[in-house]
């Protein structure tokens, strides 16, 4: 099973980390061709380009500046305690026992505008640069471009034959990758909360939740859709009356 998710904005450069094991990103090279043009657009453009604050701005035009190859473990930390949004929440991965990293490393995926695609345990230096992020890059006109053909080509190489593929990704990062190309089909849980007598998807709620699925399937070792419908984790249940849609399995509570 290969579980993709989205990235944060928020970022934990300072928690000490619970393992001494690192990887390096597949697609660093295109990551240094991506803050190359970043590096050029002063704290101003930046600004507007990605409709931040000046503040922000001028953190991460600094971030732009002080990038630098090599990655090693004195600049860099691994991506998975790199951040710190709802997702990451949910997944708690400095709880989860050593054992049980390679099973992680194996099996998540981290999409990311900078990046492409993360393994867990890949360095990563902090940045800033949502998918969505209209940003030209030569002959590019957006990050979807630079990154769809050969984040899919990546997914496939690393998808086993059969081998189920969990969207656990926002709208805007999942649009990444050109599904008619994968060679499984996708599956894609929702996580729905009751507000009096509807049933919504609450963004708060649904990111943790997405975080708290992948959790579940390194901590049960789950392999099956069936395996997937199991997940119950702070009071969510598979609704067999709200899976309407192939390809969608829907958690509610």
């Amino acid at each position: 099973m290969k579980i993709v998710v989205s990235p944060a904005k928020s970022l934990d450069f300072e928690t000490s980390i619970p393992t001494k094991q690192y990887t390096v990103p597949v697609f660093l090279t295109e990551a240094e061709k991506l803050n190359a043009t970043l590096k050029k657009k002063s704290p101003k453009k930046l600004s507007d380009l990605m409709s931040i604050s000046d503040k922000l701005a001028q953190l991460n035009w600094q971030r732009n500046q002080d990038f630098q190859l090599p990655f090693t473990t004195e600049n860099a930390r691994p991506a998975v305690y790199a951040f710190n949004g709802d997702v990451y929440n949910g997944l708690d991965a400095y709880t989860i026992p050593e054992e049980k990293l390679q099973n992680l490393q194996n099996q998540l995926r981290i999409l990311s505008g900078l990046y492409g695609i993360l393994k867990p345990l890949d360095l990563m230096q902090p940045y800033r640069l949502e998918m969505g992020t209209k940003l030209k890059v030569g002959r590019k006109d957006n990050l979807y471009q630079f990154w769809k053909k050969i984040v899919t080509q990546e997914l496939n190489e690393q998808l086993e034959d059969n081998e189920l593929f969990v969207n656990l990704a926002s709208n805007e990062y999942f649009s990444a990758v050109d599904v008619k190309a994968l060679k499984v089909p996708v599956i894609t849980p929702q996580f729905k909360d009751w507000k009096g007598d509807k049933l919504k998807m609450i963004s708060f709620f649904a990111k943790k939740a997405r975080g708290m699925m992948v959790r579940y399937i390194i901590d049960t070792g789950a392999q099956t859709i069936d395996d997937l419908k199991g997940f119950n984790y702070e009071g969510y249940g598979f609704s067999e009356e709200y899976t309407t849609k192939p390809g969608e399995l829907v958690f509610i509570r």
